[in-house]
């Protein structure tokens, strides 16, 4: 597998866990705190937000959403092995999800329909998966990075 593919795989993936563990209650509608840690990287500084899932056996994750990591495949670049983003300077603030790349996906409009086409857990499954989809474009080269919140003594000690 490409390691481009592989990395939107893996994104996708962590994706769907924190949504099966509890949500992110700091989805594309709402706003968490944002951290009091920045995060230096080869393209510039970055500060996440911090999220709490809903779990008393959980601790809060710090999350870092859309962070590119090549040039947006466009015009020359489209259909091209992804190439080096761009630098910036300041903090960027890595709150809102980016898009997803374009997929297409089995219509599931129809529940009777789709059930002789696939298994009930699947359907059940693209019904939680589609909300995350509906913001698809080629320009989708980005990272949402998941880390457990450090630094902050009121969530207790750094592990």
């Amino acid at each position: 597998m490409a390691p481009a593919r592989r990395s939107l795989v893996n994104s996708v993936l962590v994706l769907l866990a924190a949504a099966a563990v509890g949500g992110d209650p700091a989805g594309p509608d709402q706003r968490a705190p944002l951290t009091s840690r920045t995060v230096r990287t080869k393209y510039g500084d970055v500060s996440g937000v911090i999220v709490t899932l809903d779990s008393k056996h959980l601790e809060p994750v710090e999350v870092f959403r859309g962070i590119p990591y090549a040039s947006p495949p466009l015009g020359s670049l489209r259909f091209m092995p992804p190439v080096t983003g761009a630098l910036w300077s300041g903090v960027k603030i890595a709150d809102k999800f980016s898009p997803v790349c374009p997929q297409r996906l089995p219509d599931i409009a129809n529940e009777t329909a789709a059930l002789k086409r696939m298994p009930k857990g699947r359907l059940e499954y693209l019904k939680r998966l589609l909300p995350h989809l509906q913001n698809q474009s080629e320009d989708c080269l980005y990272l949402n990075i998941y880390a457990p919140a450090q630094g902050n003594t009121s969530w207790g000690s750094p592990r």
